[in-house]
């Protein structure tokens, strides 16, 4: 795998590209007016996108942090700490059974799509159009269906279980279509190499293929991990708004952006609104940063 890795690298064309300064390119932009154009709105799309993220999270920062207290992280919630701790919990149960049902299921969706069903194949198309199309979906949507089958259907009521089965499937394309993008990048030399060498189909997926797609395939399940952190309007009608740690899955709880809505709606605790739009925030952040070193440290073996 190194040597077809190193084999890839030393492309003469890729090292032709990256020999082009910063004054060439700028020379070559200048020479042609409509190259130059694009290149000023690229630039200026970046510095509108990266001023509006900073603003936002200079404005939750500038509301929240002066209202963090120890009371926001006691283990019970009333009505006179309105602690986010039992929300805080409930938010790593459900994100760790949400991935749990989804990434397996994505992933090895991706493997069959990608390396074993037939390129070009009607029924791939309709997955991937169904797949597309689910992406697009309003959560609300997810939320009444959670609540018309897991809820009433199934019987599982207000549960952490019937939340997680919905986000589960609502994450589920996600996963799927940047799994199956982050195997297409992989080269086919790498394939034909494995198989040259005398590596079976099998062999040459979880050992060669898989391992070069790591980092994409964790950029969808960080995605994946942000919609459900973030989720309210599906967990709402599923996992329900009690503001205990919950005793089972069988047992209602609110997530930490449920626990954030529900302050901010009842206008009574919007310092502690802030306070957990911060936490929220820090959180992400963590996920991310965790997710980025270990892709890191999988691709660096």
């Amino acid at each position: 795998m190194e040597a077809i890795k190193q084999f890839s690298s030393s492309s003469p064309d890729k090292e032709a590209i990256n020999k082009v300064s910063n004054r060439e390119k700028m020379k070559a932009y200048l020479r042609n007016p409509l190259s130059f154009g694009l290149f000023l709105l690229v630039i200026g799309a970046g510095i509108l996108t990266f001023g509006v993220l900073i603003c936002l999270v200079g404005y939750i920062l500038l509301k929240g942090i002066p209202h963090l207290d120890p009371g926001l992280f006691a283990l019970n919630y009333n009505t006179e700490n309105v602690s986010l701790m039992p929300a805080l919990i409930n938010t790593v149960i459900m994100t760790f059974f949400s991935l749990l049902i989804a990434a397996p299921l994505g992933i090895f969706s991706a493997i069959f799509l990608v390396e074993y069903a037939k390129r070009g194949n009607k029924f791939v198309n309709i997955i991937r159009l169904t797949a597309e199309t689910l992406a697009g979906i309003p959560s609300i949507v997810y939320g009444l269906f959670g609540l018309l089958f897991f809820v009433t259907a199934l019987g599982w009521g207000y549960s952490i279980l019937a939340g997680a089965f919905t986000l589960a499937i609502m994450i589920l394309p996600l996963i799927m279509r940047t799994t199956e993008e982050a195997l297409k990048s992989v080269p086919d030399s790498f394939r034909e190499g494995s198989f040259g060498l005398g590596a079976g189909k099998l062999r040459t997926v979880f050992v060669i293929v898989l391992p070069t797609a790591v980092p994409g395939i964790l950029a969808g399940v960080i995605l994946g991990t942000g919609r459900i952190v973030g989720e309210t309007a599906a967990l709402i009608y599923t996992a329900g708004t009690v503001a205990d740690i919950p005793e089972s899955l069988l047992s209602s709880g609110r997530t930490l952006a449920v626990h954030m809505y529900a302050l901010s709606s009842e206008g009574l605790y919007m310092n502690q609104s802030y306070a957990t739009a911060v936490v929220l925030l820090v959180i992400v952040i963590a996920i991310n940063t965790l997710s980025g070193f270990i892709a890191k440290r999988i691709t660096a073996r």
